[in-house]
């Protein structure tokens, strides 16, 4: 196998980004954790039908579920399970205790910020630290990102 071909099978193949969590909130820290499937869900997710926007996690007793990720059922199917069930997140008990720490404090959210195929096929989901940013906030951040673009055109013209 040459090496061009090799690089481009080592990439990660994108399912869905939530791009509302990243207006709405001030990303602290990113996990990736393994996504407990059934059935078709896979089959799905390799066409695209799946929804993040809505989706978050949340401890029950000591294993972390994703709730509100929306696949959509595979045509064909005959187990087609409810399109948003809670799901169970798969990642190592170090990584599970230093979440339970972080999502004690007060105004911290645990978003997923992307869902997607790693480099060996797997299906993950990229989770994201969160504080939710209040109105005034988000304002500013666009503020400074119309800024950082008019810069951006005045050096180019």
């Amino acid at each position: 196998m040459s090496k061009r071909k090799d690089e481009e099978e080592r990439k990660i193949k994108v399912i869905a980004t939530n791009r509302k969590a990243r207006h709405d909130y001030d990303i602290l820290d990113s996990f990736e954790a393994g996504i407990e499937l059934k059935g078709s869900e896979v089959k799905s997710l390799r066409l695209g039908h799946a929804d993040v926007a809505e989706g978050y996690a949340q401890f029950e007793g000591e294993e972390l579920w994703l709730f509100k990720l929306h696949i959509k059922h595979y045509q064909g199917a005959h187990f087609e399970p409810v399109e948003t069930r809670k799901r169970k997140l798969l990642m190592g008990r170090h990584q599970l205790d230093r979440l339970v720490g972080a999502i004690s404090r007060k105004g911290m959210a645990l978003v997923p910020l992307m869902l997607y195929f790693n480099e060996r096929g797997w299906a993950k989901v990229q989770l994201g630290l969160a504080k939710r940013r209040n109105a005034a906030d988000r304002r500013e951040v666009i503020k400074k990102r119309e800024a950082r673009r008019e810069m951006r055109e005045a050096r180019n013209i």
